[in-house]
């Protein structure tokens, strides 16, 4: 068995990537509805709603509830996992995007005399809301009840 069959016969990994990939096509659709165009630079960024990042590990965290129970070890590792990826999304990185709004505000109202590395905006969509880290965790759930009900 090669390595990459070993990790995707692994329901954990396969529910992470699949919460993934769905929470990042929900952002690409939902910049298409809103802006009536493609942009498929979402796929790949951080930040939006859904948080991705969100929706990976309560997925995770709730098929380890599924499989081991409330008390288990594992399920206590991965909800605490969890509940540092959602704090993380919706404080430490939405703040360090408003930083970056900022930043980039002062760059831009510089005199003409400011140096050309000053010029490169930063990345302002780091963090989310706490409605996108809801709805991401949402979605993490949902997905993996769905793909334990399938799977089973």
């Amino acid at each position: 068995m090669n390595i990459l069959t070993k990790i995707f016969s692994n329901n954990i990994i396969n529910l992470a990537i699949i919460s993934w990939f769905i929470a990042q096509a929900i952002k690409v659709i939902i910049v298409l509805l809103q802006q009536k165009k493609w942009d498929f630079r979402r796929f790949t960024e951080s930040g939006g709603m859904p948080s991705s990042h969100s929706s990976s590990v309560c997925s995770v965290a709730t098929y380890v509830f599924l499989l081991e129970g409330f008390k288990s070890t594992y399920f206590g590792i991965t909800f605490v996992f969890a509940l540092v990826v959602l704090y993380d999304a919706a404080g430490v990185r939405r703040a360090a995007g408003e930083q970056a709004k900022i930043l980039n505000r002062i760059v831009r109202d510089w005199n003409n005399t400011s140096p050309k590395k000053l010029q490169k905006e930063l990345k302002e969509f780091l963090g989310h809301t706490k409605t996108e880290v809801f709805v991401g965790m949402l979605l993490g759930i949902f997905v993996t009840i769905i793909y334990w009900n399938i799977c089973k």
